[in-house]
């Protein structure tokens, strides 16, 4: 075998691996990024090409639980932004160190294959507290977090938890090993109504004062403010109400989740660009919240029947955002960022402007 062959299958190019060309014009954006953001802006991204139009003034991490887009990583580097597999797998599949290993060598190998700058770690399974899957959770966050950054060096781990630590939904998680052992814990503060134990009733889906209050319970496990990043919802619940009573309290169907008599599950999730064309027809139009300092609004649908819709919009997320400062936590995200109307609209290209432009927090609030 010729010298240059066998020096090149020994120690592959940084852009060129053995099996994979870089596909971008210009080869150097095929290199990893490796520098850290002090401001996370932090975006799930769930596939097409939605991304085409993100503030990407802000953008400094993209999720890629889409499909797999050469394009998406190439323009993400071109603007100094990093693009992380998603990595999910079923806690029984890694409580042996053997099956850990291998599902962590893969993943390093796909990481290395897409150009890509790390992984976001996605695992939102119950988990008893001391039950192998307890340990074996944490040890999966630890060695994962040692072999990206040896095989990938510069790169970024981050770990999904709870809006809470309180063992929401049975994910009875060693938080503080988790966030010792990688580089970023996302917090998905949203999805805050899956176990209701009181009134079967319709509330915000990211209540304010409850969501910065989780934020402190994490603070004080000794979790560097630094690690955190705050997730934000672009979307809504939309719930049918089995009563509307003249306070304006919608009573929702019993669907019982993880030991909760009710939970979210009686509506469903609608996007922030879906809830934005109803509005403006809806019975009520837009209404706050002084409790939960959240917007809602009531509509009735075609058969007459009415709903009341929860969400987050500017005002709410701004009231957040300016905890990030307040806290010096490591930044903000969403889930996701395809769910804004991205058309040529005027209306709908302000909506979405406001959005991302709440997502900086210029100035404390108060609450």
């Amino acid at each position: 075998m010729p010298i240059f062959l066998l020096l090149l299958t020994a120690s592959c190019l940084p852009v060129i691996f053995c099996d994979t060309v870089c596909p971008c014009e210009r080869k150097e954006l095929c290199q990893q990024i490796t520098d850290e953001k002090d401001f996370e802006v932090y975006v799930f991204d769930v596939g097409k090409k939605a991304w085409k139009s993100y503030d990407w003034t802000k953008v400094t991490t993209v999720a890629a639980f889409g499909k797999y887009d050469p394009e998406l990583m190439c323009h993400a580097h071109s603007r100094g932004a990093r693009l992380v597999l998603k990595g999910d797998v079923p806690l029984s599949d890694i409580v042996e160190p053997a099956k850990r290993a291998a599902w962590i060598s893969e993943k390093v190998d796909l990481a290395k294959k897409q150009f890509m700058d790390g992984i976001n770690i996605d695992i939102e399974q119950e988990v008893e507290e001391f039950s192998p899957e307890y340990y074996a959770l944490t040890a999966l966050v630890k060695e994962s977090t040692e072999a990206f950054h040896r095989e990938i060096p510069g790169s970024q781990v981050s770990f999904d938890v709870a809006w809470s630590p309180k063992c929401i939904d049975k994910r009875c998680y060693d938080y503080t090993a988790i966030a010792e052992s990688c580089d970023l814990l996302f917090v998905m503060s949203y999805d805050e109504q899956s176990q209701i134990w009181d009134d079967c009733v319709a509330m915000a889906n990211a209540p304010v004062n409850q969501t910065l209050n989780a934020y402190d319970d994490y603070i004080k496990m000794k979790i560097d403010p630094k690690k955190l990043v705050m997730g934000v919802p672009w979307y809504g619940y939309d719930y049918p109400c089995l009563n509307l009573s003249q306070e304006g309290v919608c009573t929702i169907s019993k669907v019982p989740f993880r030991g909760a008599p009710c939970s979210d599950a009686a509506g469903r999730q609608i996007p922030y660009s879906t809830m934005m064309k109803q509005i403006n027809s809806s019975m009520s139009g837009r209404m706050w919240d002084q409790v939960q300092l959240a917007p809602y609004y009531n509509y009735k649908d075609k058969e007459g029947k009415v709903h009341q819709v929860w969400y987050d919009d500017p005002e709410s997320i701004s009231l957040k955002a300016a905890y990030i400062s307040a806290r010096g936590l490591r930044g903000i995200g969403m889930w996701n960022g395809n769910l804004l109307d991205y058309s040529d609209n005027p209306v709908a290209q302000q909506q979405t402007k406001d959005m991302w432009n709440a997502l900086k927090p210029n100035q404390e609030k108060e609450l």
